[in-house]
């Protein structure tokens, strides 16, 4: 049973009861047990063709490419194998469509986990594609399962960014201003950055205000009417709701102190700009796609200490958003179904995580 959603039109939802396949030798199938749904999963949809989010899961028999399913993050157990590299009954961690099921291809497989080595996923970024024993993973706690699959993926994407800012020196800023601050992303961001003892501003709507404040990780709290507020100072602005009106306004007013200008996400994807599309002040923003810094970091430091590194920020992250963070289930698809539409309208508590399952 999948998922599929209109490429063209986010709001069209199917379930569908697709047979699963036979397994072809090197095969393996994954029961898809639990996965988080986000506003970084509307992210995905809204950026699908662009960033080819679709390609992942492709759907069969879609020959005009009219239907998707959007990836998640989640945890999923090996129920058939014919690789000797994949054990029945392992537990594995990573990329997962809204389904029942996942057959994948394995190919490079050590003890840590397994690659998908599909040819569709061929050309997509190798991290996407892996596929990780729990029973080996260094950051894996079964009780923590949850806030895993819910923040881990979103907390990751904010190291890279810290990251990213630190490696450049934060483009000589001296503060980060960062949209839709309520977001997993953002509020994982200006933990590490309030870490670092970097000054945060975070953009939200009114509705958000409160919370955002109470997290104590932002230096600066405004509404986006507010823009103008923002210190005119050299500054690296962030953005994760994808409001061109936003957009302007930031780069407008920081105008020649716009040191750097960064596109993450879509949050409010369904929004019009209000007004004419004019060139902006300042850079031009650069989409950023963390594989790219994932792999520089992964050739400079080694993949044991880059995940030596995530791993202790992780550890601190989640100890605190387990604080603040409340976790809600959604079982079967229909349940799921309304998780998505909920997040699709821009209705979800920040406050709130859903974990999701196919399986009533």
């Amino acid at each position: 049973m999948d998922i599929e959603v209109a490429r063209t039109d986010l709001e069209d939802v199917r379930v569908v009861d697709v047979p699963s396949p036979e397994l072809a030798d090197g095969q393996a199938r994954i029961r898809v047990d639990r996965f988080a749904l986000t506003a970084n999963n509307i992210t995905y949809a809204v950026f699908g063709e662009a960033m080819r989010y679709w390609e992942f899961f492709p759907v069969a028999g879609d020959d005009d490419h009219r239907w998707g399913r959007i990836p998640v993050w989640g945890f999923g157990d090996v129920v058939e194998s014919r690789s000797p590299d994949l054990a029945v009954g392992e537990r594995l961690y990573g990329y997962l469509p809204m389904s029942t099921d996942l057959v994948i291809t394995v190919g490079r497989a050590d003890l840590r986990g397994v690659s998908d080595v599909a040819e569709h996923r061929s050309a997509m970024a190798s991290a996407y594609s892996r596929y990780v024993r729990c029973a080996d993973d260094p950051l894996y706690r079964a009780e923590r399962e949850d806030l895993q699959m819910l923040l881990f993926p979103l907390f990751f994407t904010s190291f890279v960014i810290e990251d990213y800012l630190a490696d450049n020196q934060r483009f000589g800023s001296d503060q980060t201003v960062v949209s839709s601050a309520s977001s997993k992303t953002a509020i994982g961001l200006a933990h590490l950055a309030h870490e670092a003892g970097g000054r945060m501003v975070g953009l939200t709507s009114p509705a958000n205000l409160a919370f955002v404040e109470a997290l104590g990780v932002y230096d600066q709290v405004l509404p986006y009417a507010q823009v103008g507020q923002i210190d005119t100072t050299p500054s690296v602005f962030v953005d994760i709701a994808g409001n061109r009106d936003v957009v302007q306004a930031v780069h407008r007013h920081l105008a020649d102190h716009l040191e750097h200008s960064l596109v993450v996400g879509g949050t409010h994807w369904d929004h019009r700009a209000e007004g004419p599309d004019e060139p902006l002040p300042g850079p031009a923003p650069q989409f950023f796609f963390a594989p790219t810094q994932i792999s520089k970091r992964a050739k400079e430091w080694g993949r044991e200490e880059l995940d030596r590194r995530t791993g202790a920020a992780w550890d601190r992250f989640a100890g605190w958003a387990s604080g603040w963070i409340q976790l809600v289930d959604a079982r079967g698809a229909p349940a799921v179904v309304d998780v998505y539409h909920e997040l699709l309208a821009g209705h979800a508590d920040p406050r709130t995580g859903s974990i999701c399952s196919m399986h009533s």
